[in-house]
């Protein structure tokens, strides 16, 4: 026998339509709502990853809110069996759909947990990047290099992801700096604390930090000089990192503080083998 009859007689046939009406009246308007909060969250920069947090939250309900609308417009829930059907369509959806599930679920579970939140500089898997949206099926991060990753949700939950920031505007970065043996560290450790210092990018309620330390890089052996300082918005990462090394390079040649003469070696693509580069 088909069973398309039994099942047909679940559906309400005049209900589909205003699904329809109401799923794309819910996806255009959730549209409209991130975009906005998005615009907002730039004008007030100081508020742009809690508004974050807000859209991807918005997102969620909006979803789960036009699924229950969807269901209860189109099926006849009267029917006591309906359930018994419904139970093993239930099963089969789930068998066809399980990763989907899986990653819907542990979406869920990334918004309340909260490892990392929308808008954090996160590391994970090799990638370093900024998540961007944390979706039903999977979290979106963009890299430095301005490449765009897209990460089933459920793999956070089974691996290491660190987080630079962790829901605050700012992050740490941390710039090291090579003098040559025999100069003048302490004079060196003061200029390139004051050129974190007087960086318009640098956070100065938190503090700026040099550690110095002896270590052998390539072949040669160098004293390292590595600042550890706050950026006031972790999307000026980079910006600040170069900001910093062109003030500190600028400032150990004034005060005719050497740099050490460094020889690396590289892989000759050619010949295919090491070859050393000129220093």
């Amino acid at each position: 026998m088909d069973p398309s009859p039994s099942l047909l007689r679940f559906i309400d046939v005049e209900g589909i339509p205003l699904a329809l009406l109401v799923i794309a009246g819910g996806i255009v308007g959730l549209r409209l709502a991130t975009n906005w909060l998005d615009q907002l969250g730039e004008r007030l920069n100081e508020r742009r990853l809690l508004l974050k947090q807000i859209s991807a939250l918005l997102r969620f309900a909006v979803y789960f809110v036009l699924f229950g609308a969807t269901v209860s417009s189109v099926l006849v829930l009267e029917s006591e069996a309906l359930f018994a059907v419904a139970g093993s369509v239930g099963v089969a959806f789930g068998f066809a759909f399980k990763d989907l599930l899986a990653s819907l679920m542990a979406g869920v579970i990334l918004l309340f947990d909260r490892p990392f939140q929308v808008g954090d500089r996160v590391s994970f898997q090799g990638f370093y990047g900024e998540v961007t949206e944390i979706g039903l099926r999977s979290v979106r991060i963009v890299t430095l290099d301005d490449n765009l990753v897209t990460i089933p949700n459920s793999v956070f939950l089974s691996e290491a992801v660190a987080s630079a920031n962790a829901g605050a505007l700012d992050c740490m970065v941390v710039v090291p700096f090579h003098i040559a043996p025999g100069e003048d560290y302490k004079r060196a450790q003061e200029l390139v604390e004051d050129s974190a210092l007087t960086s318009a990018y640098t956070y100065l309620e938190k503090p700026v930090v040099t550690l110095l330390s002896d270590e052998f890089l390539g072949e040669r052996f160098v004293t390292v000089i590595r600042l550890k300082a706050y950026v006031i918005d972790a999307r000026f990462e980079k910006t600040f990192s170069s900001d910093v090394t062109d003030r500190v390079k600028s400032a150990l040649r004034q005060a005719g503080i050497k740099t050490p003469d460094l020889q690396y070696r590289d892989l000759d693509l050619n010949q295919g083998r090491e070859a050393p580069m000129p220093a």
